[in-house]
C-alpha cells in the first residue's frame, strides 16, 4: 500500500506511544472510506488481521467507538468478539463480552421518527437510518438540502431536548439520547481491564469524535484527527494513513 508523500509525512509526524497503550477507533471515515450509504462501505481484507495484531499487542485493549449499532459493527467486520461502543455510547460491549445498554424510552422518538420518515419520503436523495434508540438522516446524495434538513430535524427534535440531542455529522444529522456519548463510553472502558492504566489513543474523523478526544485527553492520551472535518493536536489525512500508522503501532508494545 503506497501513500502519497504528504500522507507518509503525516504518519511520521504522529508520535508512537512509549508506554503501554489502549486504542479507541471510530469506523466510518477513520478505518473505512466513506460511502454514499452506510451499508455500502468496504472493509479491506488486511484490516481485521491488523486489528487482531493490535489487540494482541495491547492485551485486548482495543475498542470500536462508533455511531453505528454494535449489531451493525458485528455484521460489517464479521466478528462479535470485539469490545465496542455503538450509537455514540448508548450501547457498549466490554472486553468480557457483557452488553451495557442505555435505558431509553423509545416511544419518545415515535413522533420525530414519523416526521423524519415524511421528510425522507419527500426527497429521493435523503435516507433515514433508524437505529432504534437514535435516528440519522443522511443527505450525501442531496447536498443542496442540507440547510433545510438541519433546520427541519432541529425543529422536530426540539420537544425532546434536553433528554435527546441533535448531532451534526458529515452529510448526516442525528438525534440520540443526550446522556451517553463517545466520552462516556471511553471513560467507562478506561475504568475496566484491560484498558485501565494504559495510555488511551482515540482516532476519529467527525464532529461527534470530539467527545472521544476530550475523554482521552483527561487521561493524558493521544487525540488523533482524521481528514478535513476535525482538528486536534495530531492529524492523519484519511483511512489509508490511519492504517499505515496502525501498522507502526502494531509493533509497539
Amino acid at each position: 500500500m503506497q501513500l502519497a508523500t504528504h500522507d507518509a509525512a503525516a504518519v511520521r509526524a504522529v508520535p508512537l506511544p512509549v508506554t503501554p497503550w489502549c486504542l479507541f477507533l471510530d469506523v466510518d471515515g477513520t478505518l473505512l472510506e466513506l460511502a454514499e450509504h452506510p451499508q455500502a462501505v468496504a472493509v479491506d481484507e488486511h484490516l481485521m488481521p491488523l486489528l487482531d495484531r493490535l489487540r494482541g499487542v495491547a492485551g485486548g485493549a482495543l475498542a470500536f467507538v462508533s455511531g453505528r449499532t454494535i449489531s451493525d459493527l458485528d455484521n460489517l467486520f464479521g466478528r462479535s468478539d470485539m469490545p465496542a461502543a455503538g450509537l455514540h455510547g448508548c450501547e457498549r460491549r466490554d472486553a468480557r463480552g457483557a452488553l451495557h445498554v442505555a435505558p431509553v424510552a423509545l416511544e419518545q422518538l415515535a413522533e420525530i421518527r414519523l416526521g423524519m420518515r415524511r421528510l425522507a419520503a419527500g426527497h429521493p436523495g435523503l435516507m433515514l437510518e433508524d437505529k432504534g434508540a437514535g435516528l440519522a438522516l443522511h443527505f450525501l446524495k442531496a447536498p443542496e438540502l442540507e440547510t433545510q434538513v438541519r433546520a427541519e430535524v432541529a425543529l422536530l427534535a426540539a420537544p425532546l431536548v434536553p433528554s435527546f440531542t441533535v448531532l451534526d455529522g458529515h452529510a448526516v444529522i442525528e438525534v440520540k439520547p443526550a446522556a451517553h456519548t463517545k466520552d462516556s463510553a471511553v471513560t467507562a472502558f478506561m475504568d475496566e481491564e484491560p484498558f485501565k492504566g494504559r495510555l488511551p489513543i482515540f482516532i476519529g474523523d467527525d464532529q461527534t469524535d470530539y467527545a472521544g478526544f476530550a475523554a482521552v485527553r483527561r487521561f493524558d492520551g493521544l487525540a488523533i484527527a482524521v481528514g478535513p472535518r476535525v482538528k486536534s493536536e495530531w492529524w492523519l489525512p484519511g483511512p489509508r494513513a490511519v492504517h499505515r500508522w496502525l501498522e507502526q503501532l502494531a509493533v509497539r508494545p
